[in-house]
């Protein structure tokens, strides 16, 4: 399986360069932690790297007849934000447990939204792509998608030059490969480690065994952090099993203090799938290696009255 190189992410970085927040490193709580804050994204999540990527690399004739996708929420808002830019119609298939924050911030980018029970989203994203020709923009198994999202690796070793460990959340696996593949290309000493849910850990599993493990949505659904309940798909496993270096686990309790933590000290807001990396950071030091580190908040589209209770203790 052909991974993404160094030159498919500096060509993703050229594409997106018009759209995309070059987020900045920020310091970030505990010691020798740096934030790389994504949160901080046009869509509020470094999706929008990934999406526009995919968008704006398709033929015109393509793009023009219209694009669809499956999301839980940062992806629907970052390519309903890339088709809208495009100036072309945009429809997402959102499970019916999705956030109503996330729903309501994609139908306001114009984005036509169609509800279903989370186990059905990709196969009607899918029958509804054969159906009307739409241009299927999957959330992370695509290599134009993985490229975009390698370019926060990209922008990062290039302000930390001397970075010597990235932690980065872990869903579906596009972001993490993208990174990881990035920052390997150009730092090859630093390790890059991923961060889950212990209730979706998937891919830590899957690693841990050398072949890709499935979970159900029954099970990954039972983690707050909506954005990393999603399995790895065959592509994504490939580039992290290349270039991750090790993935740990934190609890529900360490990715809610890891919100609040943040939202205190850093005064970011960022979602629980966002402070996943903090959260092994602020708790599992034994775990990680040591060295100069930049986690990589993936996003900060948090629920209010979830950020509310959380803020609340």
């Amino acid at each position: 399986m052909e991974l993404i190189s160094i030159n498919d992410v500096r060509e993703a970085a050229a594409r997106v360069a018009a759209v995309v927040v070059r987020t900045p490193v920020l310091k970030g709580p505990g010691r020798d932690l740096l934030l790389k804050p994504e949160n901080l994204q046009t869509t509020g999540s470094f999706k929008i790297r990934g999406a526009y990527n995919a968008v704006d690399s398709m033929p015109p004739e393509q793009r023009d007849r219209g694009v669809i996708t499956y999301s839980s929420g940062n992806h629907a808002q970052a390519l309903a934000y890339a088709a809208r830019s495009h100036g072309v119609h945009c429809t997402v298939v959102m499970p019916d447990d999705a956030k109503p924050v996330k729903v309501a911030a994609t139908r306001a980018l114009g984005a036509d939204v169609v509800m279903v029970p989370p186990a059905d989203r990709k196969a009607h994203a899918e029958r509804l792509a054969a159906e009307r020709g739409f241009a299927l923009v999957p959330p992370f198994d695509h290599p134009l998608v993985i490229a975009g999202q390698g370019t926060v690796g990209l922008e990062l070793v290039e302000d930390v030059p001397d970075v010597e460990v990235v932690l980065v959340p872990v869903g579906g696996g596009a972001l993490a490969a993208g990174v990881a593949g990035a920052v390997k290309a150009l730092r090859p000493s630093a390790k890059v480690v991923g961060v889950e849910p212990e209730l979706a850990a998937d891919a830590a599993e899957g690693l841990r065994a050398g072949a890709r493990a499935e979970w159900p949505m029954s099970r990954t659904g039972r983690t707050i952090a909506d954005g990393l309940r999603t399995n790895l798909s065959d592509l994504t496993f490939a580039h992290l099993k290349a270039y991750l270096d090790d993935i740990v686990t934190v609890t529900e309790d360490e990715l809610l203090d890891a919100v609040r933590t943040l939202a205190t000290t850093t005064h970011l807001v960022v979602e629980p799938s966002g402070a996943a990396a903090v959260a092994a950071h602020l708790n599992h030091a034994d775990e990680l290696p040591a060295g100069r580190t930049v986690a990589v908040l993936s996003g900060g589209n948090v629920d209010g009255s979830l950020l509310a209770r959380v803020l609340a203790g």
